[in-house]
């Protein structure tokens, strides 16, 4: 007995440490996909300020370069980030996604030479290559661009949609609650004479009025219409009324 209450003992610690260290891999793995992440925006951000920079403060052949660099770099991350974000709440932005990849690729590699290109020393003949280099450029951010813009034109579509259709169930919600002089459906009450005929007959038709034609008593309200209950209000954010305390 003392022996089977050890091995259980044992494995339930085995089984616990198990547990720790598969929970402190885990949390390792995580704090380091964190640390990549943000390692990751982090130089994307010295990069784009250098680019920018280079850009604006430097003529001439360097300055073309990072421009260019920059517009491409501007482009295909706007749109990856506009297609990621849209691809959750609409399947058809999908197929897009996967053409966006294929773009990727081609856009890695306009990058990649572009970089290499402002190492090179014969800057006579990289001026010779700018041409060719734009027309890359422009032609990968145009597919980029447009892929960004029919998504965006494409959200904006159905939300539009929804809210016609939503505006036009609210406008007749709406003349539905206003519709509210709806005749009376009470038995017997069609006509003033047959109301008249009750009075001088005598007869309560179930509302508990005292027989004959004489006028309800003093105190006695209408039975017709019931009166407002004071501990209620008209709106539910309106504090209630407090009842009055007796001594």
């Amino acid at each position: 007995m003392e022996a089977a209450i050890i091995t259980i003992m044992a494995l339930l610690f085995f089984a616990f440490v198990a547990l720790g260290v598969y929970t402190t891999v885990k949390v390792a793995k995580a704090a380091k996909r964190g640390v990549d992440r943000t390692l990751d925006q982090a130089r994307r951000t010295v990069e784009d300020t250098t680019l920018r920079a280079k850009s604006f403060g430097q003529a001439g052949v360097a300055g073309e370069l990072a421009r260019l660099r920059l517009s491409l770099r501007t482009s295909m991350r706007a749109t990856q980030e506009a297609l990621q974000a849209g691809v959750g709440e609409d399947a058809s932005l999908k197929e897009s996604l996967d053409l966006f990849h294929r773009l990727s690729a081609h856009g890695r590699e306009l990058d990649e030479d572009l970089k290499r290109l402002e190492r090179e020393p014969d800057r006579a003949w990289v001026s010779g290559q700018l041409t060719e280099l734009t027309r890359r450029t422009e032609q990968i951010t145009g597919s980029a661009d447009a892929l960004r813009r029919a998504a965006r034109d494409r959200a904006l579509k159905f939300a539009e949609d929804d809210l016609s259709s939503l505006s036009a169930q609210i406008d007749v919600e709406a003349g539905a609650l206003r519709h509210w002089d709806a005749p009376e459906t009470t038995a017997g009450s069609g006509t003033p004479g047959a109301a008249s005929g009750r009075a001088e007959t005598g007869t309560a038709e179930g509302w508990g009025s005292p027989v004959g034609p004489t006028a309800p008593g003093a105190g006695d309200e209408p039975p017709a219409i019931t009166a407002r209950d004071p501990r209620r209000t008209a709106y539910p954010w309106e504090k209630s009324t407090r009842p009055e305390t007796t001594t």
